[in-house]
């Protein structure tokens, strides 16, 4: 499965209708086939070559935007970036002022033929319903590559739904087709696999837990170990008493989509504030006992000093939580107001011992006197599960880290873990203002043996997991 990379939060929020597991179905235009080819072994292998791919946000000719794509290579990226915008041929639809195209993406083989696609939104589409309607296209892979693409059929269409706020692709029903969740209108719908070129879908199941529930962010991920890919919704809970972000866990299921636990990431008094308070997270398997956990960062946490909510996973869906702050055991620094520990987060095994790592952004860090320089803890998986034991800090000024401290860097806004030279160690790549930097994972942990400019795309063009 693939976890989408999400532009900045927009705030405009919409009142929605109770609906849980109200079911769909798209209307078939040509009967489903399916690819005689094996999917294809990464789901952002757009080429088929065996190597992960690189596709980011980038500029177009009229300011819609455009996805860049740089094809992978034993080494990492390679030398030649492709950039498809909503003006390529075979592509639906036209190159507009702010449509922001390419901001949200998430990758599967679609159609089963062997070649990754890529799902991207442009949740500043004009349309029918009115502005910032949005929309989503499947840009299909292809031997060259991405090339032509198909529109989504838009389930709710409405001015300012934002059509692919964000995006998720797995299994969710384990038939071996790939499905593709995704926001619209802060509400989450899941499209059945496999997706065509000719526009057709399986059923589409809404998920829609209250009226004051508001899905931000979407996480795919194998929780209780069926197989089965499940789905956490985070979103936004607005009262008249108190506003808060909760974490909704969705069981994957051959039939239908099962409404599971909620767990509460942070509240605060009153009847404001911040979009996508919940942030974002990842699912994997920090004490190896084959069950997927929940790993959700909350940087606006009490005065944005910001913390990680850690849900493990068991044979029945999420059970006992726990949560990790910069004063937790271990861990370097002090929680400050505005150090958003949690702005960004990742997961890998660094060291290749099995378990799953997890790299934790903290963007507003301010160190020696440099406001917002930032810097990325790094927290070992062991059977016990994540602590701060034993965990790794980098920053500008840690020995042998590249570049200098610079106040406004914001070090750290964007992680990634990702092996991408497939010595099995994953490496942590980290945004910053100044430079980005890549740092090597080795049996010891990440080192700065080796650290190097990770220039060559953005981070965020590393989709997780």
């Amino acid at each position: 499965m693939a976890h989408a990379v999400r532009p900045p939060a927009r705030t405009t929020r919409l009142r929605l209708t109770l609906a849980i597991g109200t079911v769909l179905t798209a209307a078939l235009l040509t009967p489903a086939t399916t690819a005689s080819a094996a999917p294809a072994k990464y789901a952002d292998d757009f080429n088929g070559d065996g190597y992960r791919d690189y596709a980011y946000a980038s500029y177009s000719s009229k300011g819609g935007g455009s996805v860049a794509v740089v094809s992978g290579t034993a080494n990492g990226p390679g030398t030649t970036t492709k950039r498809i915008s909503q003006a390529s041929t075979g592509v639906p639809g036209a190159d507009e002022a702010d449509d922001m195209f390419g901001e949200v993406r998430a990758a599967a083989d679609f159609d089963g033929d062997g070649y990754g696609d890529l799902a991207v939104a442009a949740t500043g589409e004009n349309g029918a319903a009115g502005a910032d309607q949005g929309s989503v296209t499947l840009l299909w892979g292809s031997p060259t590559g991405l090339s032509t693409g198909t529109t989504l059929p838009n389930k709710k269409p409405g001015s300012h739904n934002a059509m692919g706020k964000d995006l998720a692709t797995g299994d969710f029903n384990g038939d071996g087709k790939q499905d593709l969740a995704v926001i619209n209108g802060s509400v989450t719908y899941v499209y059945r696999g496999p997706l065509t070129r000719s526009g057709t879908t399986g059923a589409v199941t809404k998920l829609d837990k209250t009226s004051s529930f508001y899905s931000t962010a979407l996480i795919p991920g194998k929780v209780n170990g069926d197989g089965k890919t499940d789905l956490v919704i985070i979103g936004d809970v607005v009262t008249s008493s108190y506003v808060a972000s909760d974490a909704w866990f969705i069981k994957g299921g051959s039939s239908s989509l099962t409404s599971g636990k909620t767990l509460r990431l942070e509240s605060e008094s009153g009847d404001g504030g911040s979009a996508d308070r919940g942030g974002d997270g990842v699912i994997a398997d920090f004490d190896k006992d084959g069950y997927g956990d929940i790993a959700i960062g909350t940087a606006l946490y009490s005065k944005h000093k910001g913390r990680v909510s850690l849900w493990y996973g068991s044979s029945t869906g999420p059970a006992d939580s726990t949560r990790i702050t910069q004063a937790s055991r271990g861990m370097a620094g002090t929680p400050e107001n505005y150090d958003e520990f949690g702005s960004s987060i990742s997961a890998g095994d660094v060291n290749g011992d099995g378990y799953q790592d997890l790299a934790i952004g903290v963007s507003n860090e301010a160190i020696d006197g440099k406001d917002n320089a930032g810097g990325v803890h790094v927290l070992k998986g062991r059977a016990s599960g994540l602590s701060g034991t034993g965990s790794q800090w980098f920053a500008r000024n840690s020995p042998g880290v590249p570049g200098t401290l610079e106040s406004y860097d914001g070090f750290g806004g964007l992680v990634r873990l990702r092996d991408t030279d497939g010595d099995r160690y994953a490496d942590l790549y980290a945004s910053g203002g100044f430079s980005s930097l890549r740092l090597p994972g080795a049996s010891s942990g990440i080192t700065t043996t080796g650290a190097a400019s990770a220039d060559a795309v953005p981070v965020d063009a590393l989709l997780q997991p």
